[in-house]
């Protein structure tokens, strides 16, 4: 059998804006102007309520930090963290682990591209 109120703290838990009693003090407001430019893209007001972007701030950052304390527990058997950690917690979230491995893949093809400008780069330099 289930017990009723374990269930009842946990969704508290999650629900939750309070920062928990062992969460470090963080600066609010860091993220305030891009959090407002992406709601907007999003299809929210230009300037949405300071409520709403700190709210959203909240929840981003609560998520982001859950994210990576999964992720080093995880990464703590092998005795280091790495990008495969945190593609193996979206393992069933479609829609992020394709774009995960999108802008992953980009990302290389970016490091690809100006490693071969540098080279160039260099061809030129010894050329003068």
């Amino acid at each position: 059998m289930s017990n009723p109120s374990a269930g009842a703290s946990s969704k508290s838990k999650v629900g939750s804006s309070q920062p928990s009693e062992t969460s470090f003090k963080r600066k609010r407001g860091v993220f305030q102007k891009d959090l407002q430019h992406m709601m907007y893209g999003f299809g929210d007001d230009p300037n949405p309520l300071p409520e709403t972007v700190a709210l959203v701030e909240d929840i981003v950052v609560e998520y982001v930090t859950d994210m990576a304390h999964k992720a080093q527990d995880i990464g703590s058997k092998r005795g280091k963290l790495s990008v495969d950690d945190f593609l193996y917690l979206i393992r069933k979230d479609l829609p992020k682990l394709n774009r995960c491995t999108e802008l992953l893949s980009m990302q290389e093809e970016l490091k690809q591209a100006r490693k071969a400008f540098e080279v160039d780069e260099e061809k030129l330099g010894t050329l003068e």
